[in-house]
């Protein structure tokens, strides 16, 4: 079983135990491990702006009650109209992997609807 950089890291200290700057630096190392492993991280700027992105394009589909492809959801769904195919397709796989949309292939051509069947109704007694 391979070592982690942590267990590495634990190994070298003690060969060089005797070398004050060496530990010095291994144990830096190992604090930036730690700090990097349990950083919480922050959603990016872009990260944020899709939920958004894809909030809109699951109203778009809802609305349109008909498969559209990624062009025509372009036209349809303003905020995403200035958007590459690239990231609109990075958004529309997500949603078809958490089951809002459906996926469907026309002639190599992908048509993307919303999924009736994924929303989840909550009651409330």
């Amino acid at each position: 079983m391979a070592k982690t950089k942590k267990e590495m890291f634990a190994e070298l200290r003690e060969m060089v135990i005797d070398n004050e700057e060496m530990v010095a630096f291994i144990d830096h190392e190992i604090e930036l491990l730690e700090r990097k492993k349990s950083g919480s991280r922050k959603p990016t700027k872009t990260q944020i702006e899709n939920e958004a992105f894809k909030a809109e394009i699951l109203a778009t589909l809802k609305r349109e009650d008909k498969p559209l492809s990624i062009k025509e959801l372009c036209e349809v769904c303003e905020p995403i109209s200035g958007l590459t195919n690239q990231r609109i397709t990075h958004m529309l796989t997500a949603l078809h992997k958490a089951k809002k949309i459906t996926r469907e292939l026309v002639k190599k051509t992908p048509y993307f609807s919303f999924n009736a069947e994924g929303e989840v109704e909550t009651v409330t007694d």
